[in-house]
């Protein structure tokens, strides 16, 4: 009797020990995987502020004029530096990272672990989520594997490889402290917060499960004096999965949506409406046309789940449809007079923000410019005589359109001799010309017809 309680112990034992000793090493793990990893640097050419002239006794006749306008008025560009990681998704050389490690940057370098250095290329990026998706030319790269960010369980073991502070493939490892973290940082806020020492620098590198697959891209830290307390953020990589191959077809991401606002259960609605908890998103009202309304869903209706995947809180459920594209049908749970309701809805494309209109792809991405059609009120408020063409919202500083003397406000209505009336016509007439080319571009500038040069970007060298 004694023997088999000891050989019950011995099998109990085993099986914590299994479940919970810390591993002996991550040594292979890094071996591994230390080649998907890349550090990425960036520069932003950013233009200063004329230094004020002095008051000169003669005015503008004095012969020192034309001396102080060169001194003072003509200031240099400066160069803003900038670090962060990324790893490699495809051996065809794609390379994922945070938006906000190649925000603004006129130049991307992506040096790989074995030293070599490449000219990268802005693919797309999707400012919501904070990802962006990058490309080198480079060959015999090694992929990183991409495992189930939602069976993390909180006090998994955990690695993050990155640069902190430069310092290129530093190791760190810890647990998931908790998940669905939200931190104030956007819409789709969903976080894995972790132990494992995370630092500037480290932003947009891989967190790594055990078994060698990236469940999370290193995004932020919680932290009073610039380094890690202990409380690091990684977006989990099933939400950022869904949208690498959208930007690598088109360079943004059109998200899906269901047409409804939402907001908390709270106590008072929960009693109102005889609920049992306060799980769900209250729907307070159905836009009108949307998909929610053409499937039936309807205003005092609680969503609890979505495709058998329950919602806890208001917050999770624009997370959820958001994995879906436009046209997917998905599985709406909903209480509705005490009743537990499904309702099938094929969800509908969010609107498209101006940004997502002038992102374009590729080629007429590296163009730098913000895109929108020209609406009447627009026509009206700038008074432009061209009744079409494209409106310029933004230009990206150092690029190409700013150097051809682009401005916010000017008009693009001819480009090559072709008129263009939607950001798609300028898509269709940069992706058939060669790297390097010259783009004609007749604009309307507060009324006054004007005439500039696009230079395309040359094609990058290896």
């Amino acid at each position: 009797m004694i023997q088999k309680n000891i050989g019950i112990f011995i099998i109990l034992f085993f099986s914590w020990a299994n479940a919970q000793a810390m591993p002996e090493s991550f040594a292979d793990l890094v071996a591994a995987q230390k080649d998907t990893v890349v550090n990425i640097s960036t520069t932003e050419k950013v233009h200063m502020q004329p230094r004020m002239m002095p008051q000169l006794p003669g005015g503008q006749h004095s012969p020192f004029d034309q001396f102080f306008k060169d001194f003072f008025g003509q200031m240099p560009e400066q160069e803003k530096h900038a670090l962060g990681t990324g790893f490699i998704v495809s051996n065809k050389g794609y390379i994922v990272t945070n938006n906000h490690v190649i925000k603004g940057a006129d130049e991307i370098v992506v040096k790989t672990s074995n030293g070599k250095e490449y000219k990268a290329s802005l693919v797309g990026s999707d400012e919501k989520l904070d990802v962006a998706l990058l490309k080198i030319k480079a060959k015999h790269l090694h992929a990183a594997k991409l495992g189930d960010s939602d069976v993390l369980r909180v006090g998994d073991w955990v690695i993050a490889i990155g640069n902190p502070f430069g310092l290129e493939q530093t190791v760190t490892a810890g647990i998931v402290s908790a998940r669905g973290r939200v931190i104030g940082s956007g819409p789709y806020d969903d976080y894995i917060q972790t132990d494992a020492a995370i630092n500037p620098g480290n932003s947009g590198g891989p967190l790594f499960n055990n078994k060698g697959e990236v469940v999370g891209i290193n995004t932020a830290i919680y932290t009073k004096s610039g380094g890690s307390n202990g409380i690091g953020f990684a977006i989990p990589i099933n939400l950022a999965h869904s949208v690498f191959e959208e930007l690598r077809k088109t360079g943004h991401v059109q998200r899906a949506r269901l047409g409804v606002m939402i907001r908390d259960v709270d106590e008072e609605t929960m009693l109102a409406l005889g609920l049992k908890n306060k799980l769900g998103a209250l729907v307070p009202q159905v836009q009108s046309g949307s998909a929610a309304d053409k499937a039936g869903i309807q205003a005092g209706d609680v969503i609890v789940g979505v495709d058998q995947v329950k919602i806890h809180h208001a917050h999770d459920l624009p997370i959820r449809i958001a994995r879906h594209s436009a046209g997917d049908k998905v599985m709406i749970h909903l209480i509705r007079d005490g009743h537990v309701l499904d309702i099938p809805v094929i969800v509908e494309a969010m609107p498209t923000s101006a940004k997502n209109h002038a992102g374009l792809k590729h080629k007429a991405m590296r163009l730098g410019l913000v895109l929108t059609r020209l609406d009447a009120l627009s026509r009206q408020k700038l008074k432009v005589r061209v009744e079409d063409g494209l409106l310029v919202q933004a230009v990206r500083r150092g690029s190409p359109a700013a150097r051809a003397g682009i401005e916010k406000g000017d008009v693009l209505y001819k480009v090559n001799g072709k008129l263009v009336h939607a950001p798609s016509d300028l898509v269709s007439i940069v992706e058939k010309m060669n790297d390097g080319g010259a783009l004609r571009v007749m604009m309307d500038r507060h009324g006054n017809q004007a005439f500039t040069v696009i230079r395309l970007p040359k094609k990058e060298q290896k």
